[in-house]
């Protein structure tokens, strides 16, 4: 009798990844880890704090660059190289990352700009529980972008001050928790998304805990958590 050997074929990971309906296509979503983002739409990418800790093998090179913060996690010049297109490619940042990203473009707290034909808006992102590590006013920036009228915050690191609570007409929403010293924890990060009540939020950063008990918290408001894989070893960072 012979036995017809076949090779064994080894399926690819899958890249799961979200749609929000917009106007002029889909806006697709890629957690990829941690504070990391990945964004699709309409022929462009973005990148939100691309660190080497995730896996980009299977997403497209950016059109457009945003930094949160000047901490490791979140201003990786390593990563950047890596899915930057060209060296063309605007990578914006606040001014505590200019001395890592000399070319960088620069946004203050407050400020708005068309970047890549994107319009972007800095929000403060602070601490105000004292404690180190210590996020001063000024330092770091979350950013809401608006693709397809749709407006998407990515909050970087920060607890719910009261330029966040202030926020309106938000689609989507990244939210970090757990943050050290007791800064932002479950009970904290959902106070702050029913203060300013995004349709989405996608809890990240969110180190060790269970994310679970945000999504709890969160029962029955009119607000979709989505609970994204962001630690795909099972061990938050």
């Amino acid at each position: 009798m012979r036995f017809l050997i076949l090779p064994l074929l080894i399926a690819a990971p899958v890249f799961c990844a979200d749609r929000i309906p917009a106007q002029g296509g889909d806006i697709v979503i890629n957690p990829i880890t941690h504070a990391t983002v990945e964004i699709d739409y309409n022929g462009k990418v973005i990148y939100v704090d691309p660190w080497s800790q995730g896996d980009f093998s299977h997403t497209p090179p950016a059109d457009l660059i945003l930094i949160t913060g000047a901490e490791n996690d979140h201003l990786d010049t390593k990563a950047i190289a890596k899915v930057r297109k060209s060296a063309a490619v605007p990578v914006v940042i606040p001014a505590a990352g200019k001395d890592q990203v000399p070319d960088g473009v620069v946004m203050e707290n407050g400020q708005q700009k068309d970047v890549a034909g994107i319009r972007i808006e800095a929000v403060p992102a602070y601490d105000l529980i004292p404690g180190n590590p210590f996020h001063p006013k000024g330092r770091g920036n979350g950013y809401i972008v608006t693709l397809g009228g749709k407006r998407l915050y990515f909050g970087g690191v920060t607890e719910c001050v009261p330029e966040v609570r202030a926020l309106t007409g938000i689609d989507v929403a990244f939210l970090a928790m757990n943050l050290p010293h007791g800064r932002m924890t479950m009970t904290a990060a959902a106070d702050c998304v029913k203060s300013f009540k995004p349709k989405i939020v996608y809890p990240y950063h969110y180190r060790t805990g269970k994310v679970e008990e945000f999504k709890a918290a969160l029962a029955g408001e009119p607000v979709d958590v989505r609970l994204a894989e962001w630690y795909p070893n099972g061990q938050a960072q």
